[in-house]
């Protein structure tokens, strides 16, 4: 069965907009007092390009703001980078990014759009990184809540709506200097301290800040929706250990303040295990969750896996996973429902759902929108059976540098080109008529309902 989806099929509240991450779309990486960033490092090596310019967004901000005006959008989820914001990462504060930031959010809020703000989108400082080997030092935690509370402070009077990490745990996972999978304990280990700095800056927000500016204070979460490969019990059991993994690391200690009984049972001692005071601050430290969602995996058990000398999150979790890309969109449901079955519920945005095509791919881009289609109707499926979802962000509003070379975004952004000119693509056609409310565009509304 086909349908046409528009906006008006969502509650009049329901929040539609698009993202762009700091190291991503701003460019002037050592401009005006910011410092580098592993994350920057990595961004750069990965996509072959220099990040000294990037697509330029620090310095055409006001015209991107336009572009979000001219789509329809009710909001923009951006990152602060803590670099450019605090350059040594503690300290002083840097006048100049203090003022790219407050330009940036007065210009969304004089053009009507909703402020959404992530605290650290993978890009720790590297003054931070060298001092106690990033965010394996417990240190970490009490340099991160300072950092929250600069921010705090000096935006929570227009910005309502706070992500304190983007993909938690990605981030606890990935070795920026590398490329690659964290060994041992580490991972465990940087996702305890993620978790302790986002309690702890969600307890500040609400003991200092919460009555005056009335904003809520979530958590980002790399979320796929995983699926046994077969019929097959094992593959079953093995598709609940990586749900444990990957969701449950990071929520049940926000939902139940400890670690699911899996990971303890795979891991041993290397997890560590909190506190009860620190279980105390963690448990219910949201007012959201944030979900980035692309693909389904299916899953399948190996246990061999687990007997490698060297360990990590992946030989723990003992599972193949395989990616189903093409159709992320449909898996949408599922995930929800799991959060609506096992989590009680909570308020979720989705903060990131998007398609990649080649950035040669030029502006006919159906493919992208036959996805955010499918992703859209699954999400409302979902919402019609209970989910508590309150907003959906496309993944990204512009051409952002990709750690894939890839294209995500809505407008074409031409890296050869010495102004970064932004040019509209089919999608950002689709989106623009979709937040109209109009249902038939051109036939591209068009799809299947998962």
């Amino acid at each position: 069965m086909s349908t046409a989806l528009s906006r008006l099929d969502f509650p009049s509240d329901f929040i539609f907009g698009s993202g762009t991450s700091a190291s991503q779309v701003e460019g002037a990486t050592l401009e005006d007092g910011k410092t580098s960033t592993a994350f920057e490092a990595f961004l750069s090596r990965m996509s072959g390009n220099d990040l000294t310019k990037g697509i330029e967004g620090y310095k055409k901000y006001k015209e991107d703001v336009q572009l979000m005006v001219e789509t329809g959008l009710d909001a923009y989820r951006f990152s602060i980078s803590w670099s450019r914001l605090i350059p040594e990462g503690k300290g002083p504060v840097n006048p100049k990014g203090l003022e790219y930031y407050n330009n940036l959010i007065n210009e969304l809020v004089k053009n009507g759009i909703q402020p959404h703000v992530t605290l650290l989108h993978f890009d720790v400082p590297d003054s931070l990184m060298a001092a106690y080997n990033g965010l394996k030092g417990h240190q970490f935690v009490e340099d991160f809540i300072a950092y929250a509370e600069v921010c705090f402070k000096e935006f929570g009077d227009r910005v309502l709506y706070w992500t304190t990490f983007n993909e938690a745990n990605n981030f606890a996972t990935l070795r920026l200097d590398e490329g690659s999978f964290s060994p041992s304990s580490e991972p465990y280990i940087r996702a305890h301290n993620i978790i302790l700095a986002h309690a702890s800056a969600v307890k500040l927000y609400r003991e200092k800040y919460k009555e005056t500016q009335h904003g809520f204070v979530g958590l980002n979460l790399y979320a796929s929706w995983y699926f046994p490969e077969n019929d097959d019990e094992r593959h079953s059991i093995a598709t609940k250990r990586a749900i444990d993994f990957t969701i449950g690391w990071i929520m049940d200690p926000l939902i139940h303040g400890k670690y699911p009984d899996s990971l303890k049972k795979q891991i041993g001692t290397r997890l560590p295990s909190f506190t009860e005071d620190e279980s105390k601050i963690v448990k219910d430290s949201y007012d959201f969750i944030g979900l980035n969602c692309y693909v389904g995996t299916s899953v399948e058990d190996n246990p061999s896996s687990s007997d490698s000398e060297v360990k990590t999150l992946l030989t723990d979790l003992a599972a193949k996973l395989s990616p189903k890309g093409e159709l992320g969109g449909a898996y949408m449901k599922g995930l929800l429902e799991y959060f609506k079955r096992d989590y009680g519920n909570p308020p979720i945005y989705i903060q990131e759902n998007g398609y990649w095509t080649p950035r040669d791919l030029g502006l006919n881009d159906a493919s992208r929108i036959k996805y955010h289609t499918a992703s859209i109707a699954s999400m409302l499926n979902a919402m019609r059976g209970g989910s508590n979802v309150k907003g959906y962000f496309q993944w990204s509003f512009l051409d952002l540098l990709e750690v894939f070379k890839y294209s995500y975004g809505l407008y074409h952004v031409d890296l050869e080109d010495p102004d970064r000119k932004r040019k509209p693509k089919l999608s950002a056609i689709w989106y623009k008529e979709f937040l109209k409310g109009h249902a038939h565009s051109n036939g591209i509304t068009q799809v299947e309902t998962p």
